[in-house]
């Protein structure tokens, strides 16, 4: 499933739909001793939702063309997930940007109910110019979708800088 993810409401920015989603259905493999999803797959998933939404704003769906590097990544882990359960992962880009670098924000809920957040996730990314070995500024239509579907970073509990 990918695109819009859930229900929710304009007025409270935790229910308000991001502009990706998708659902991860845990597997016995990601759990630990004590049926509890482990804290490291939450880092591929957030992977998956990375590409997933900014490839296409690069029209393309190959992700040898991506032209991001990761700068930092973190995740906040709320509720525990167990082996089965369905979760919600849903990306957007943090408001505000900067010039060569963005964050991208994350949250997994249950289907459903977004008051139920299993984690919030951020990374923050570099636009980069792998040829040349070098940062470089958001390109312009880039930086316009991002704006245009950027939440306020403190909305998600993260603060500024």
């Amino acid at each position: 499933m990918t695109g819009h993810v859930g229900e929710g409401s304009a007025e409270s920015p935790a229910a308000r739909p991001w502009p990706h989603g998708r659902r991860f259905e845990i597997t016995y493999h990601d759990v630990d001793a004590l049926n509890h999803l482990n804290h490291a797959a939450y880092f591929p998933f957030m992977e998956t939702l990375r590409c997933d939404y900014y490839l296409p704003l690069l029209s393309t769906h190959d992700p040898r063309e991506l032209d991001i590097i990761l700068a930092e990544a973190s995740c906040r882990f709320l509720a525990p997930a167990g082996y089965g359960t369905v979760m919600v992962g849903e990306v957007a880009p943090g408001s505000p940007l900067g010039r060569t670098s963005f964050t991208l924000l994350y949250r997994f809920t249950a289907p459903g109910d977004p008051t139920t957040v299993y984690a919030r996730g951020r990374t923050v990314v570099v636009c980069y110019d792998y040829a040349k070995a070098q940062k470089k500024p958001i390109e312009p239509s880039v930086r316009a979708r991002l704006e245009r579907d950027a939440v306020p970073i403190e909305s998600e509990g993260w603060a500024r800088g």
